[in-house]
């Protein structure tokens, strides 16, 4: 297996319609890595584990192939840990909700479970108080755990709904998409959808433990896969060039590698996520660098459908706009444009705006997002890949420019 080796931190266009262009063949040979990452031969890969260093809110994050059958042991350690209401949707029960079920039980844990629609629109008001009403009628007290089994979408509920149930519980996540692994499921962002825009309201609330189990990504759509890759992607233009670089070598042969070469990443991104979520867990400065391509990402999002595009195909678009900003305004090299561009593309990633939607447009649902600061939207923008700054502003005439006519100068 090809060893991962991380270096210290260091520092033509083509319009594409707003679903994400179908997967080629070098990305679908690219896809087949989630299956080896998975396979039966590689199940005696060492665990890894994150520490996130927060005082009295820290936490671990375990990673590793079979790691389900632990979550009950591993949630029966938490203090004086009882009860658990177990949240899931309908693409995640039916492969994994019995496992989770059973080793809570097997623990000793009264566990009763929650299933959901898949789906961005459960991420709403009306399923935040059906997951209260669900609580209070399994008995859940303030020494409960809620234990979120599915992508971003459960995650974001079910924390929420610890967030503010009984003015605040605990709650696991237990992550079954890349995307979630690598970054919805650390840092204790919680929050809900409103009809104005995505994640509007919200609450930082730390999980007590995070597993993620890799065995599950072997049910995970090669889209869904796709769209996680943009958030690993993200990590290695903010924060780590290595990555990014090793990205750019070795991806195309990963398959080869098995689950170690997978889980190392995945580890790798979460270390970088605890580092920053450490220095600024509220988001009060450094950590908005997470946010890079998420300013414009989200409206994109919101305006396209969000069960039209995936959450890492918007971002995917996101971060080359914000690459073509930083070159305007921050020396970024149009060369790293190209690359991050080529590197996005190899998995089916789309890297265009959608056909038909207007910086007008654009403008509006970013002017009630989370990032705008003194009326105005701050963006994540770099010098050069594996070095961003936050809170960047940018006049409204070049932000339009480079909507409408991309990297032409």
């Amino acid at each position: 297996m090809k060893q991962l080796e991380f270096a210290a931190h260091s520092p033509q266009r083509h319009r594409h319609p707003a679903r994400a262009p179908a997967l080629t063949a070098e990305a679908r040979r690219t896809m087949n890595l989630r299956v080896a990452a998975v396979s039966d031969q590689t199940k005696a890969v060492v665990e890894k584990s994150v520490r996130v260093e927060l005082g009295a809110r820290a936490y671990d994050i375990f990673l590793g192939a079979g790691l389900l059958s632990s979550i009950g042991p591993r949630c029966a350690a938490l203090p004086n840990a009882h009860a658990a209401l177990v949240v899931s949707d309908e693409n995640v029960a039916p492969h994994y909700l019995d496992s989770v079920l059973a080793s809570l039980r097997c623990a000793g844990l009264r566990a009763e479970s929650e299933v959901l629609p898949p789906g961005e629109a459960t991420k709403s008001e009306p399923y935040l108080f059906r997951l209260y009403r669900r609580a209070v009628a399994s008995g859940l007290d303030r020494s409960g755990l809620f234990v979120a089994l599915g992508g971003g979408v459960i995650g974001d509920l079910a924390g929420f709904a610890a967030a503010t149930f009984l003015r605040g519980v605990r709650y696991v996540q237990i992550p079954t998409t890349l995307l979630a692994m690598v970054d919805s499921s650390v840092g204790g962002k919680t929050a809900i959808d409103l009809p104005e825009g995505k994640n509007l309201v919200g609450a930082f609330h730390q999980p007590a433990l995070v597993i993620a189990d890799t065995d599950t990504l072997r049910t995970l759509p090669p889209r869904e896969f796709a769209s996680g890759m943009a958030e690993v992607i993200k990590y290695g233009v903010i924060r780590d060039a290595a990555l990014f670089e090793f990205l750019e070598s070795a991806f195309p042969s990963l398959s080869n590698a098995g689950v170690g070469a997978l889980t190392e990443i995945i580890a790798r991104c979460c270390r970088i996520k605890a580092e920053v979520v450490q220095a600024d867990e509220r988001e009060s400065g450094p950590r908005a660098i997470l946010n890079f391509g998420h300013t414009v990402g989200h409206a994109i999002e919101a305006l396209a459908g969000f069960d039209r595009l995936r959450h890492g195909e918007a971002i995917a678009i996101g971060m080359v706009f914000a690459a073509r900003v930083s070159e305007r305004l921050r020396g970024w090299p149009p060369s790293d444009t190209r690359r991050l561009t080529a590197l996005l593309r190899r998995f089916g990633l789309p890297t265009e705006p959608p056909e038909g939607m207007g910086w007008v447009d654009v403008q509006r649902v970013m002017a009630v997002d989370k990032k705008v600061g003194s009326g105005r939207p701050r963006f994540v923008l770099g010098d050069r890949i594996g070095h961003v700054e936050s809170g960047c502003a940018a006049d409204d005439g070049l932000l339009e420019e480079v909507w409408c006519h991309g990297g032409r100068q």
